[in-house]
């Protein structure tokens, strides 16, 4: 009744472990889990676990577990496998099954071998066994070696059980018929568990390329962008985590599992996959004249012509008996202002500062200071308007029309992101990178969603994304800030309602900008040069 009840507890054991492998997403755990239910089962002292390397040459170590030797390769051990045990090659170097050694017969034959006895067993190479039993002092005995195969009947891995222990006299004694079944049973559950896993692992490593083109896409369109694509998924990663290790506050409560820390990733990654819809004459206005050339050039040779003209109008004076001394002294003075006027309006161009209402009249003022006569034969004022719109821009080089069509790449991106079937542990990426530019107090865009009505992983993205821009050295707009200067400016966006106040606190205290900084910003910004 005993030997009954024992078996009766370790299949229920067994149908706990499946639904736990069913639910483990880390690989390395996974791989963990299987060979220490497999121990647990059959009561083995060592477990290793080998998987068929992708061109199917090789049986790679995974996990290596012996308690009695207190040995642990692999898994959550913090050791690697890695250049500690060497790969076991399916086949010779003629090309033959390589059948000699216990794992690989396994797994080239699909069978299971049960040995009571490496030292008595015939017909394996256990040879490296002896050696690392007399390395060791351990006595290598009963061997239950189990094939992993897949739902194609491929084997993907191989499963070996070392020493079985009866209970009751702590001695070694070979894997009896039920060890067998159970561990064949576990095989095929982990079989179908790690499967599952790698395929996902494929189809998550297959998006995540595909995120990359997108964001490569956008780069290769210009290169003021790509480096901001990759260094804001970086700083929202660092500011959630901050977050997440945050024990007071508004934030105390506040936690990631790994699968919000993926889903939080892919939207970073994604938050401005809508570029890919924006002009590229538009993201790459270094000026306010600029198109596909900086039209201020075109200005230059205006004012060359008009210049011309004058310097042609003087000696017309000149020839009809006007003083020279009077025409040339008003025809210095016009040349002078010209230079300074022509000054004004390639400043005027950089956008880099702020215009003053002075300064926007100026340039107005030079418009209808001077007319010049356009390939049609037809005098008209200097600037045309769409010159004088772009010269008397505030702040920066987008006209309002160009900023509009700037700020629809996050409406593109909403509309591109909604449109895909996201499964439910990534349903959140629109809402997370649609939020990137909204504001706390309602005044963002595109939704104009105030603070209550977004999330904290949506907030997060939108502090990444400011601080991202404001320490960028790569626009062609503006020279890069400094640390200093960056940081200053965060502290009035929060203080103007723009980025969330409890999220810019964890941001400061908690050294995020810092590590940032560390991490993209080079020596003289950091410094504050």
């Amino acid at each position: 009744m005993g030997t009954f009840d024992d078996l009766f507890r370790r299949l229920e054991h067994l149908n706990d472990i499946g639904a736990s492998l069913s639910n483990e997403r880390d690989l390395n755990r996974l791989l963990e889990k299987i060979v220490i239910a497999a121990k647990h089962i059959t009561r083995a002292d060592g477990g290793t676990l080998y998987l068929v390397s992708q061109d199917k040459r090789f049986l790679h170590f995974e996990i290596v577990r012996t308690d009695s030797l207190n040995i642990a390769f692999g898994g959550t051990s913090g050791n690697p496998v890695s250049g500690k045990f060497p790969d076991l090659p399916l086949y010779t170097e003629d090309g033959r099954p390589n059948n000699s050694m216990i794992a690989v017969h396994a797994a080239l034959t699909g069978q299971t071998v049960n040995i009571a006895d490496a030292y008595m067993a015939r017909g394996f190479d256990f040879s490296g066994t002896r050696k690392f039993d007399e390395r060791t002092g351990y006595r290598s005995q009963s061997f239950l070696t189990v094939p992993m195969r897949d739902h194609e009947g491929e084997t993907i891995g191989v499963l070996q059980l070392i020493n079985a222990n009866m209970p009751t006299h702590n001695v070694v004694v070979p894997f009896s018929e039920a060890d067998q079944r159970l561990a064949e049973s576990l095989a095929s559950q982990a079989a179908i568990a790690l499967t599952n896993r790698l395929l996902v692992r494929q189809l998550e490593q297959l998006f995540e390329s595909f995120i990359h083109l997108i964001n490569l896409a956008i780069d290769e369109k210009s290169p003021y962008t790509g480096e901001h694509c990759q260094r804001v998924p970086e700083l929202t990663m660092m500011l959630a985590e901050a977050a997440h290790e945050t024990t007071e506050g508004p934030l105390a409560d506040f936690c990631l599992t790994d699968k919000d820390r993926y889903e939080l990733r892919i939207a970073a990654l994604l938050h401005d996959c809508g570029k890919v819809t924006t002009p590229v004459h538009i993201v790459d206005k270094a000026t306010k004249l600029q198109t596909i050339f900086d039209r201020i050039e075109l200005i230059d040779t205006r004012f060359e012509l008009v210049l011309r003209d004058a310097e042609i109008a003087m000696w017309r004076q000149i020839a009809a008996g006007q003083s020279e001394a009077e025409v040339r002294a008003a025809f210095e003075e016009f040349s002078a202002k010209m230079d300074v006027d022509r000054d004004k309006l390639r400043r005027a161009n950089i956008g880099s500062e702020r215009m003053s209402d002075a300064d926007i009249e100026a340039v107005k003022a030079i418009s209808a200071r001077y007319q010049w006569r356009n390939p049609a034969g037809k005098l008209v004022d200097f600037l045309s308007d769409d010159e004088l719109e772009n010269l008397t821009i505030p702040a920066g080089t987008l006209t309002r029309k160009e900023r509009e069509i700037i700020n629809y790449h996050v409406s593109a991106t909403i509309k591109m992101l909604e449109a895909l079937p996201w499964p439910k542990h990534l349903k959140n990426v629109p809402e997370y990178a649609g939020g990137h530019h909204e504001r706390m107090d309602g005044k963002g865009y595109p939704r104009g969603l105030s603070r209550e009505q977004m999330s904290w992983q949506a907030r997060m993205m939108g502090i990444a994304d400011i601080f991202e821009a404001l320490t960028a050295s790569d626009r062609p707009y503006k020279p890069a800030m400094s640390l200093s200067e960056a940081l200053e400016i965060l502290v009035k966006f929060r203080d103007n309602g723009h980025i969330d106040p409890d999220l810019h606190d964890v941001f400061v205290r908690s050294g995020v900008y810092r590590k940032f900084a560390e991490a993209f910003l080079g020596e003289d910004q950091r410094n504050g040069t």
